[in-house]
């Protein structure tokens, strides 16, 4: 079997990490700024542009971390072959479900309700790994294809309306944005099947640019072309603002709102231009990764190798300081309880703290849970015969 080397999946864990320590950010906004409750910082009527990129930087997260399980479960395939794959994706997948319906939930509420369900990003990088160890039977090919054909033409659904209670409820649980209610049961599904599953796929093909067969010359080449071509992609789309979003951009009334206008895509569901702008710079970035070394280098390549350690540890932490942030500052504790999201509880209006106060609580943050993850890191490595380990 042809085996990938460990600098280069060094750069793969470097931008898994970056993404991570980047999500951090937003999930500190949502719980600790006093704008977050009142409104969206997409919100072009409301918004400014420091809150606006804040946000939009950290639209990278979601894509490129499905993106890269894809290129992952290709790295293991190479070295396990497809039948142990196809065995381990679909367990883990159904266990990352598991964990985003119980343990993930508890963290982002801080209250046990069995008649309630979030589908966010973990529920759909368990489900696209159960798509994937079947799809990883097909031609390698076929499955590039049909997952191009996929995240490239979800956006023609925007125009589809669906009628009555059920087809909406299943079209939302396909390219919806929605909190679905069945009697006292409600699901909120914020990760849809279309277009994340077919992501997934595409970072696996991906993966076939890391064999031994390319030189590292060659392969930054093709990374590098690869990553500009989508890039470009985007910006002839968006430019024409015709297709790959359903909210087109608009001239405001001075060029930094244009500006953010221009960038405004559509995450829920994750338009093409979306995944466009995230997807393509983020493998740019990868073209000079593995000549990359250095102090934060290293410590990013640490978090990225245990992702689901920091992404879990980090909501309990973001949200029991929140929790004492509230009730130092005159809030109650029950205000914390969330209901639905945390940026949608109403007795939190007028709690919360300015911008640079969230970044100074995110830094600090990512300092204090590297030495977890470090821990973690090396517990992993010196302790292998430990099968469940591999499932964190």
């Amino acid at each position: 079997m042809i085996k990938t080397t460990y600098n280069r999946i060094k750069s793969i864990d470097m931008l898994r990490g970056l993404v991570m320590v980047i999500m951090a950010l937003d999930h500190v906004r949502d719980y600790f700024h006093y704008d977050a409750f009142l409104f969206d910082p997409t919100d072009l009527t409301q918004t400014n542009g420091p809150l606006f990129f804040t946000r939009f930087i950290t639209h990278y997260c979601a894509p490129v971390f499905v993106f890269l399980a894809g290129t992952s479960a290709f790295f293991v395939g190479q070295r396990k072959g497809l039948k142990y794959l196809s065995n381990w994706l679909l367990k883990r997948g159904f266990w990352l479900i598991f964990l985003e319906l119980t343990v993930v939930k508890f963290a982002w509420l801080f209250k046990f309700d069995l008649s309630y369900s979030m589908l966010q990003v973990i529920w759909i990088l368990g489900l696209a790994m159960i798509f994937l160890a079947g799809l990883i039977h097909l031609p390698k090919r076929v499955v590039l294809i049909l997952s191009a054909l996929v995240v490239g033409g979800h956006n023609l659904f925007d125009f589809f309306e669906s009628g009555g209670s059920l087809n909406s409820g299943i079209w939302s649980f396909l390219h919806g944005f929605k909190l679905l209610t069945y009697g006292d049961v409600r699901i909120f599904v914020a990760y849809p099947i279309l277009p994340w599953v077919f992501v997934m796929p595409l970072g696996y093909y991906f993966g076939t640019i890391y064999k031994q067969s390319f030189d590292s010359k060659t392969r930054a080449k093709i990374l590098l072309q690869m990553g500009a071509g989508i890039t470009v992609a985007f910006l002839i789309l968006r430019v024409m603002n015709y297709y790959g979003d359903p909210y087109l951009w608009t001239s405001q009334g001075s060029w930094s709102y244009t500006l953010m206008s221009f960038f405004n895509v559509t995450k829920y569901p994750p338009s093409l231009l979306f995944l466009l702008i995230t997807i393509g710079p983020s493998i740019m970035l990868l073209a000079f990764a593995e000549k990359w070394k250095g102090w934060v280098f290293d410590k990013l390549v640490i978090i990225g190798r245990v992702p689901m350690f920091f992404y879990i540890i980090h909501i309990y932490v973001i949200h029991l300081l929140a929790l004492f942030a509230a009730v130092l500052t005159g809030f109650r504790a029950s205000d914390m309880y969330v209901d639905l999201w945390v940026t949608m509880q109403p007795g939190l209006k007028g709690y919360g703290f300015g911008l640079g106060v969230v970044y100074l609580i995110w830094a600090v943050l990512v300092v204090a849970l590297y030495p977890l993850c470090a821990w973690f890191d090396r517990y992993k490595s010196n302790h292998r015969e430990k099968w469940w380990l591999r499932y964190l």
